[in-house]
C-alpha cells in the first residue's frame, strides 16, 4: 500500500497525515508525548483533514494530557539498585558478576537478579534483561490463547513479540497474526490480556467502530479499566521516533 506523508498545524498541534488507499479517516494520539497522526483516504485534501481534527480537538487534548501525567523512568543504566518493572510489579535490580552464562531470576519476591560475566557492558546487560522479558512474555501467550480463542470464535496463525515504537499491539488480519509489544512484559497481566484480546477482536471487526466496542464490552466488560491501568503505568524511557 503506497503511503504519502505530509504535515499540517491545527490549533498549535502538529499533525502528521498519512494518505493511503483506505475508505475512512482515522485519528491517533501516540505515546509518549501525544504525537497526532491521521490516516486519511488519498482523495481527502488538507482542509478536510483539518476539519476532522478540529472536531476531535477536545479528545486529542485529553489524550495528550493523559500521556503528560504518566510517570516516566529515567534512562536505565542496568546497575544494582535501580528499579525495574516486571508483570506490573516494581523490583530492585541486583547485578552479580560471575563467570559462565548470563541469566535472570526473581529472588525474595522483591529483587530482580541479573547474573553476567565480569565487565559486561551496559547494552549487553540490557540485552540479557530484554531476552528474559521476551521469554517470560512468550511463555504467557499459549494459555491466554487457549482461553480466548474458543470464546471469541477465532484462531490465530501466530502470535509474536517485538519491540514496537508507537503501539502496544497490532493485528495483521489477512495473515491472522498478532504482534505484542515487548514492553508488555513489564505491565500487569490484566493489561497484557487486554491488548491480546483487543487485537484478536480485530479479526471480528477491523475498525475501532461501535461494533468493535460492543464486542469488547461483551467479551471483556472491564476492558476500559484495563486500558486505563495500562495508560497509567510508568512508561519506559525511550528515544521515541515516528
Amino acid at each position: 500500500m503506497t503511503t504519502e506523508r505530509s504535515h499540517i498545524e491545527v490549533s498549535g498541534i502538529e499533525v502528521e497525515i498519512r494518505r493511503k488507499a483506505i475508505k475512512n479517516l482515522h485519528v491517533g494520539v501516540y505515546p509518549p508525548y501525544g504525537k497526532v497522526r491521521v490516516a486519511a483516504p488519498s482523495h481527502l485534501d488538507d482542509e478536510a483533514v483539518r476539519l476532522a481534527i478540529v472536531s476531535r480537538l477536545s479528545w486529542i487534548r485529553r489524550q495528550q494530557e493523559s500521556f503528560a501525567r504518566q510517570v516516566r523512568q529515567s534512562v536505565r543504566e542496568v546497575v544494582t539498585g535501580e528499579s525495574h518493572y516486571f508483570a506490573g510489579k516494581r523490583y530492585r535490580l541486583n547485578v552479580l558478576e560471575h563467570p559462565g552464562s548470563s541469566r535472570v531470576q526473581i529472588t525474595n519476591n522483591r529483587t530482580l537478579e541479573l547474573r553476567v560475566a565480569p565487565g559486561t557492558a551496559r547494552d549487553a546487560r540490557q540485552r540479557v534483561l530484554d531476552r528474559w522479558c521476551r521469554d517470560q512474555l512468550k511463555s504467557r501467550i499459549p494459555s491466554l490463547l487457549n482461553h480466548w480463542e474458543p470464546l471469541l470464535g477465532v484462531k490465530l496463525v501466530d502470535c509474536r513479540v517485538k519491540r514496537m515504537k508507537t503501539r502496544w499491539g497490532s493485528c495483521n488480519i489477512e495473515a491472522r497474526r498478532v504482534w505484542l509489544n515487548l514492553e508488555l512484559a513489564k505491565k500487569a497481566p490484566a493489561c497484557l490480556e487486554y491488548i491480546l484480546v483487543h487485537e484478536m477482536v480485530h479479526l471480528l471487526e477491523r475498525h475501532h467502530s461501535d461494533r468493535f466496542r460492543k464486542l469488547m464490552d461483551h467479551f471483556m466488560p472491564d476492558w476500559r479499566l484495563r486500558r486505563d491501568a495500562l495508560n497509567e503505568a510508568p512508561l519506559a524511557h525511550e528515544d521515541w521516533r515516528y
